[in-house]
């Protein structure tokens, strides 16, 4: 009987047995570095779409006060006094050109920070120089003079050879001038420089007939 109230005491006191601990998971915490290279990721996106957005408004607004027109170039003189093809396909030129640049802008001045010219016959390109850079004022006229003189290796196919006799015949040369230009805008009368813009091209086609030689 003794024995049997023991038992139960010893039952009572002691209990079941208690489990060992489980141990815990916390997702996430493992990914805290990944976490900030998110959220540094994410700045940066947010940063740069900002930028451009800041920057795209600037230059609508910028486009909707002054409303900048293209400059227009005419060719207003040509002088070809040399246009010959030799025996070993070396061209001899000399060309001059007078072009005129016009900024019909009101309010807008231009920077040339490169002018390129670039002479070209049945579609080769025979000779390029560039042209001193300047400022061009509002409502302004500036004259270009491009002298192209030399000789250069121009080899062509036969039906290239048989227009070229055609021309030399004739006397009227069919020469392609091409204007590459790098230029800058100017709010007048503030000092405002908006961005480069550029290649902007020009190309004149027109027929050039051979003068007679000075020398």
């Amino acid at each position: 009987m003794s024995s049997d109230k023991q038992a139960q005491l010893n039952g009572a006191y002691y209990g079941p047995s208690v489990p060992p601990p489980r141990q815990s998971y916390h997702p996430g915490r493992r990914g805290r570095g990944c976490g900030c290279c998110g959220c540094l990721f994410r700045f940066l996106l947010g940063l740069i779409v900002s930028v451009v957005v800041t920057l795209g408004l600037a230059i609508l607004i910028f486009w909707l006060i002054f409303r900048p027109n293209n400059i227009k170039f005419h060719v207003t003189d040509a002088s070809l006094t040399k246009f010959n093809l030799t025996a070993t396909n070396n061209l001899q030129y000399n060309l001059t050109l007078n072009i005129t640049a016009r900024n019909p802008n009101k309010k807008i001045g231009v920077y040339y920070e490169r002018i390129s010219a670039t002479a070209y016959y049945e579609d080769q390109r025979f000779v390029s120089m560039d042209l001193e850079k300047f400022y061009q004022g509002h409502k302004n006229t500036s004259v270009l003079s491009p002298v192209f003189k030399g000789e250069k290796l121009l080899v062509l196919g036969a039906n290239e050879l048989s227009e070229f006799n055609a021309e030399k015949n004739a006397g009227v040369y069919n020469i392609d001038v091409k204007l590459y230009l790098r230029i800058k805008f100017k709010a007048l009368p503030s000092s405002y420089s908006g961005s480069s813009f550029t290649p902007t091209r020009s190309s004149f086609t027109s027929p050039m007939p051979l003068l007679p030689s000075s020398t």
